[in-house]
């Protein structure tokens, strides 16, 4: 008697388990547990993309500085300037006027005229 009652409790126990188990599963599978999982999956895999991104272009900017370092040394644009050169010019493009600009208004016309012509000026 006792070992029916062991097989049968066995048996019970078994049925539960995997019942169990069967329904675990069938709730994964349903639409809304597989787009759920789709969703966080791919959440995951943008921030890892990004972290990546991230550290990728920070190596990009540390291996820039670097490579300017090392052309600006053997360019010698690094090097102390010597004192006893000296200070580089610096060319005027257009001309430099110091008076402000002024206009003359024909008092027979209704016309003005520009004393000079600057391409710099806002038009």
């Amino acid at each position: 008697m006792f070992r029916r009652t062991f097989w049968f409790t066995t048996g019970v126990a078994a049925g539960v388990w995997a019942t169990t188990k069967v329904n675990r599963k069938l709730k994964q599978l349903t639409p809304e547990s597989l787009a759920r999982t789709a969703g966080n999956k791919a959440l995951e895999a943008g921030h890892r993309l990004k972290d990546r991104a991230v550290d990728f272009a920070l190596d990009v900017r540390d291996n820039m500085a670097q490579r300017e370092a090392e052309l600006g040394d053997v360019l010698g644009l690094n090097a102390p300037v010597d004192p006893e050169l000296p200070a580089p010019r610096r060319y005027a493009a257009i001309e430099n006027r110091t008076e402000p600009k002024t206009y003359v208004i024909d008092s027979t016309s209704s016309t003005y005229k520009k004393n000079s012509y600057n391409r710099n000026e806002d038009h």
